[in-house]
Formats: structure tokens, C-alpha cells, sequence
């Protein structure tokens, strides 16, 4: 077993770019959809998701705008739903990948895959690792690298994403509320 392969994206052009992170949906439709409301209401140019998404229902709700996502240990149906995705205009990454948004090099990884995650802190070959699993937002900087988990939609008591400003490095955690 090796490590997951990352599949580079086209660099994407905006003056500046607010990306919107969630991960951990486990297909709860509802969580999800406040999510990506909250998200875009507060500025989100792009979608990132940092794994275990779900159905086609959560990878509906990223679609309407630029969007990415990687598979995380709970996702079935891996090759039926990236078919999907592809017909919805959404970017799946396979278990990790790579993009480059306003100039900044992006790493994105569910985070199941310890080796895989510290290889890419190691090679520092990245401005920022996105990452998910743990169900536990954190923010942190790993030498040039900052490493994001911007917690999880699903199994905890406060559901938050975070809104990365990639001009200004700014990050923002924001709470999710569901009716």
C-alpha cells in the first residue's frame, strides 16, 4: 500500500480568494447545507472538503460555484460518486490532491493517512495542508507550512468551517447552526 496520489489542479485566478473549508459531513444533509449557506453568505469563492462527504446530496449542495473535495475513511462508492461529481461541475481529488489558488499552494487530504500527512509537512512544498478526520478544528503552523482542520459537521457538539483569506492569511472559525 503506498501513499495517496495527488492529483494537481490548474491554477485558479482570482485578485483575492476566500476559500471556504468544511470536512467531516458524513452525508448529514442538513449540517451540510447550513454549512455551505454559511459559507457562501460569509464570502466563499471556493469550496474545499476535507473528506468524508457523503452522497450525491453533499456534493449537490458544492456545486453552483468552484468546488474540491477528497475522500475520506467513511466514503463509499468512490468511483460512481467522482462520476457524479465530474457531471456536477465538482472537483474530486481522489484521497488527496493539490491546487494552487491566488498564488498559494494548497494541499488537501482527509488526514487518515498519518505517513501521507507527514510527508507533505516534511517536503514543505505547500503554503497550506487542509485536512479533516480527527472531528477537531485546530490551526497550526508546521515551518513554512499552516496546517487547517476546520473541524466537523457530524459526531460533535459544536459543528464549524472556517473561511481561509488568501491575501491576508486571515482565518475565520464560524459555528455552524442547524435548524
Amino acid at each position: 500500500m503506498g501513499f495517496p496520489r495527488f492529483f494537481p489542479l490548474p491554477p485558479v485566478s482570482f485578485a483575492t480568494v476566500i476559500i471556504g473549508l468544511l470536512s467531516d459531513t458524513h452525508d448529514r444533509f442538513k449540517s451540510a447545507q447550513a454549512a455551505v449557506q454559511t459559507l457562501r453568505a460569509n464570502g466563499a469563492q471556493y469550496l474545499l472538503h476535507a473528506g468524508d462527504v457523503g452522497e450525491e446530496s453533499i456534493i449537490d449542495l458544492l456545486s453552483g460555484g468552484p468546488a474540491a473535495f477528497v475522500w475520506g475513511n467513511n466514503d463509499m462508492r468512490c468511483t460512481s460518486l467522482a462520476q457524479y461529481a465530474a457531471d456536477v461541475g465538482v472537483t474530486c481529488l481522489d484521497s488527496s490532491g493539490e491546487l494552487e489558488l491566488d498564488g498559494k499552494k494548497i494541499a488537501l487530504a482527509h488526514g487518515d493517512h498519518d505517513k501521507a500527512v507527514r510527508r507533505i509537512l516534511e517536503e514543505q512544498q505547500h503554503d497550506y495542508l487542509i485536512t479533516g478526520h480527527t472531528h477537531m478544528r485546530h490551526d497550526r503552523r508546521v515551518g513554512r507550512m499552516r496546517w487547517i482542520n476546520p473541524g466537523a459537521l457530524h459526531r460533535v457538539g459544536v459543528k464549524t468551517v472556517a473561511l481561509l483569506d488568501t491575501s491576508s492569511d486571515l482565518l475565520r472559525s464560524i459555528t455552524v447552526h442547524v435548524l
